[in-house]
């Protein structure tokens, strides 16, 4: 009888460690596939073939240390890059923008990894664009950030952002924006065309091409703005000449039952003040994929986060939606499974001796083993925006940071049958342009999180940084108490106010400093108040977040205050202020972290006070719930 081959050995341990193990399991010790961490981890298999996904919904690092034992795994890995969509156009009356441009859209597959190690892999996931104010009638929407994977690199671009009046075109990206409609009552054939997608050109051995055209305004009797551009096809198609085009699917991060559409493009505006028989556009929606519906008298909508879909068009007057941030997603094989799941819903990773089901967007939690009677959670709400300020602006509050060691499920529980628990996971507040010079006064909080069981379980949203001499919004209000404060602004008066935040899992902001300080206060944290800010001028910091030990990773932290020198975002995600004199901008708390954003601030600029005084967006909330595997 001949020797056995060291492969053929190898399998024969595979098969024997399953049977003795059971169907899921994997016996440590065998063969592996490549190590890595970083990112949300996703697990689940393909007709036998088991893949791990890291899943980036902010900038972060893929770190492999070490390569595949098993002959049979490969050491290569899939990916999927969509940067940030691009701000919707904002509008005047009488002029209808156009939409954002989706973000690039990159996938391959058989991407080599390789030594020495450890070998860290940046990525950097873009932020969504800006949309144009109806204050800043004349200001495109800003591109999305771009998304990459190191060190490469493969870079996909930003969307383009949407036209705006007069008549100007879309901007070129990832995917380009769409044109500005007709500007009643100038002449009807007044209209911007759409910016060029893929923009800059994506070669092929990236995954390229990357995205589409956005579409041009509307002309005669046609008072719309274009649709931007998405991943699989061009704004405005077909009989829908404001609608966004449509994303693109992948499955690299949760497998094939449950695929995901990325890179939708923003929607163009119609403006209903235009001359009688002007006729609407039949569909002004996003495309699928997240864009933003284009507005209807009134502003866009604004992309989904982790989606790179572009932001809609505002008219008649309004703002442009923002475009939703984008998402960086690295599969490979791996050898078998570390656990059989006793559920269904979000990203199921097994770590040490639990399993953890993540939820990044809203979805169900199904229990399907009846020995499952109880799991942990942690329930997150959205992060308030930071404060846009004419001085400096407060940070804004973390979402409600909620904990349970124990609560009781079954296949009967929840608010149907077979034990269905309905999740929602809160959107960030929205970032907020300043008009020049000025205040504005406008606070976004975040938005709640909830884990629905028979009574519905809900962490607040943060509290939305003040921006003018005002308070700090308190966090929005949930069943169980509200989210962290927002950051209290240094104003032009003595005034040192701030939200607040109640317990259990919310604090309040800090105040901030007077006049001469020039300083914001720092958004409250989950687990200590945002500080106050500090002569001369320096914002306050962000509130901590709290360590979530079973991840390892810290959530709900608060954004930091704006001043001559920004304040630091709280461990946890929060966003980090503006430094007034830049090039230290304002940034947005982390997805799915529940972060504050930064707070913005002209201390220190010179005129126009765009984009210092621009404040960060809060980070969307999470839902994770954990068991013994």
């Amino acid at each position: 009888m001949a020797p056995l081959t060291t492969g053929a050995i190898q399998a024969i341990l595979r098969e024997f460690s399953q049977q003795r193990a059971g169907r899921g399991r994997y016996v440590s010790g065998g063969p592996a596939g490549i190590t890595a961490t970083g990112g949300i981890i996703s697990d689940y298999e393909v007709s036998g073939t088991y893949y791990r996904a890291h899943i980036f919904t902010s900038t972060g690092t893929f770190s492999v240390s070490a390569l595949a034992t098993d002959p049979a795994l490969p050491n290569n890995v899939d990916y999927l890059v969509v940067a940030g969509g691009g701000g919707g156009g904002g509008s005047t009356a009488g002029v209808a923008a156009g939409g954002g441009g989706a973000g690039g859209f990159l996938t391959a597959t058989g991407y080599p990894i390789s030594g020495p190690f450890p070998s860290p892999y940046t990525i950097t996931v873009g932020a969504g664009g800006v949309g144009s104010s109806a204050a800043y009638p004349n200001v495109q929407g800003t591109t999305g950030g771009q998304s990459v994977f190191g060190p490469g690199p493969v870079t996909a671009a930003g969307g383009g952002g949407g036209g705006v009046w007069p008549s100007g075109a879309g901007g070129s990206g990832g995917s380009g924006g769409g044109g500005t409609g007709a500007s009643y009552p100038l002449p009807s054939s007044t209209f911007g065309s759409g910016g060029t997608g893929n923009t800059p050109p994506a070669p092929a051995p990236i995954g390229g091409p990357q995205g589409n055209n956005g579409s041009s305004g509307g002309g005669p009797n046609n008072f719309y703005g274009g649709g931007g551009g998405g991943a699989s096809a061009a704004g405005g198609t077909g009989p829908s000449p404001a609608r966004g085009g449509n994303g693109s699917s992948s499955t690299y991060a949760y497998g094939p039952t449950n695929p995901n559409t990325y890179a939708g493009g923003g929607g163009g505006a119609y403006d209903p003040a235009a001359p009688t028989g002007a006729a609407p556009p039949t569909n002004f929606a996003g495309g699928t994929g997240g864009g933003g519906a284009g507005g209807n008298a009134g502003s866009g909508t604004s992309g989904t986060y982790s989606t790179g879909g572009g932001g809609g068009g505002g008219s008649n007057p309004g703002p442009g939606g923002n475009g939703g941030s984008g998402i960086v997603v690295v599969r490979y094989q791996i050898a078998q499974l570390t656990a059989t799941a006793k559920a269904t819903g979000g990203a199921i990773s097994y770590s040490g001796a639990k399993t953890i089901h993540t939820f990044t967007s809203s979805g169900t939690f199904t229990v399907t083993s009846p020995t499952l009677t109880s799991v942990e959670y942690i329930i997150v709400g959205g992060g308030g925006a930071g404060g846009s300020a004419g001085s400096a602006g407060g940070g804004g509050g973390a979402g409600q940071y909620l904990y349970n060691p124990s609560y009781t499920v079954s296949t009967t529980g929840g608010p149907g049958s077979n034990g269905i628990y309905p999740i929602s996971i809160g959107a960030g507040g929205a970032g907020i342009t300043n008009p020049a010079g000025g205040y504005n006064t406008t606070k976004n909080p975040g938005n709640v999180s909830t884990l629905n069981g028979p009574s519905a379980i809900t962490a607040g949203g943060g509290g939305g940084g003040s921006g003018g001499d005002t308070n700090g919004d308190n966090g929005t209000a949930g069943t169980t108490g509200t989210g962290s404060g927002g950051g209290g602004n240094s104003g032009y008066t003595p005034t040192r106010s701030q939200g607040t935040g109640t317990p259990p899992g919310a604090n309040p902001g800090g105040d901030g400093y007077d006049a001469s300080g020039q300083s914001g206060g720092g958004g409250g944290g989950s687990a200590s108040a945002g500080s106050i800010g500090s002569s001369p001028g320096v914002g306050g910091s962000g509130g901590a977040g709290t360590l979530y030990p079973t991840t390892g990773n810290y959530y709900a932290g608060g954004g930091g205050g704006g001043g001559i020198t920004g304040g630091s975002g709280g461990s946890g995600g929060g966003g980090r202020g503006s430094t007034g004199a830049g090039p230290l901008y304002a940034t947005s708390g982390n997805e799915n972290t529940g972060g504050g954003g930064g707070g913005g601030s002209t201390q220190g600029a010179s005129p126009p006070y765009s984009p210092e005084a621009d404040s960060g967006s809060g980070g969307s909330g999470i839902v994770l719930i954990a068991y013994p595997s």
